[in-house]
């Protein structure tokens, strides 16, 4: 019996070594950073620990988290359920469903800069045809100073550009189900409940896991919509963690910035340490 060899590994030193030196080396340069009052590059200060516990015990710091939390969770409760039903509809279209998906999938190649002045442009009640259709129907769409109406602005924005992700995963997922799960249910009189709940989901929770996870890192760090449709406002009630770096990066406030996104990366990390060993226990609960 030959000995068990895996030299083969040693072919992805290349790929490894590249991806430490894209990943890990800037990460060491911004913590180092964020241990520092940086003033230019010739004028640097140790401050320690100081812009950490500036951050973490600002009110500011907090109520910016909350936000982009509930901003995180508000998307993933609408996309998801919402993309999987579309899924399902685009599944029994037989033939027409690759056409189907190419169409929510266009979404997806617009650019984050230009998402924003394309609904903006849409919302116009002069010019846009949304902005006209709500204003024949009377109604009055105050994004600029009304909290929740900007808060429903940039939750629909972000579901069109995303939903087509949830949809082609899902439907993805659903297509390696077997014709035969399908002929077993309507043997046994399965209602579409059950045929979803012990067929169609445990299928799909795999792609729905990736799905979950992307979507929440996107969403909870989400800066370049949100900035251009009122740059936090009104009053403060868009005015997400990723909006308070950006501000501290203009400012000019490299330490303090570099630190802020230590903290974000540690909350991200963290959020995604906890899915995967939630993910394995309920797979080896399985």
């Amino acid at each position: 019996m030959k000995p068990y060899r895996n030299e083969a590994w040693l072919l992805l030193l290349p790929a490894a070594g590249l991806m430490g030196f894209i990943g890990v080396v800037p990460l060491i340069a911004v913590f180092n950073y964020s241990l520092h009052d940086i003033f230019s590059l010739a004028d640097v200060h140790w401050v320690g620990a100081e812009w950490y516990e500036e951050i973490i015990t600002s009110d500011r710091f907090h109520a910016s988290l909350l936000r982009s939390l509930l901003f995180a969770a508000v998307v993933l409760s609408v996309q998801v359920p919402l993309g999987v039903g579309l899924a399902l509809l685009v599944r029994r279209t037989g033939r027409w469903a690759v056409m189907l998906l190419m169409l929510v999938a266009l979404p997806l190649v617009v650019p984050w800069n230009m998402i924003a002045m394309m609904w903006l442009g849409l919302i116009d009640p002069a010019t846009g045809i949304v902005g006209r259709a709500l204003a024949a129907a009377g109604v009055v769409f105050d994004w600029k100073f009304t909290a929740w109406q900007t808060w429903v602005l940039l939750v629909v924005m972000d579901t069109w550009h995303w939903i087509g992700l949830v949809v082609i995963l899902a439907y993805a997922g659903l297509s390696g189900i077997s014709p035969d799960y399908y002929r077993a249910a309507a043997i046994d009189g399965a209602s579409r409940v059950a045929v979803f709940r012990f067929i169609e989901l445990p299928k799909i929770a795999a792609p729905l896991g990736i799905v979950l996870l992307l979507r929440f890192v996107d969403s909870f760090m989400i800066y370049t919509e949100a900035f251009a449709i009122n740059a936090g406002g009104p009053d403060m009630a868009t005015h997400f963690l990723a909006i308070d770096l950006g501000e501290e990066i203009k400012g000019f406030s490299y330490g303090s910035a570099a630190a802020r996104s230590m903290v974000y990366f540690l909350i991200v990390i963290t959020v995604v340490w906890a899915f995967v060993r939630i993910s394995g226990l309920s797979r080896q609960e399985a």
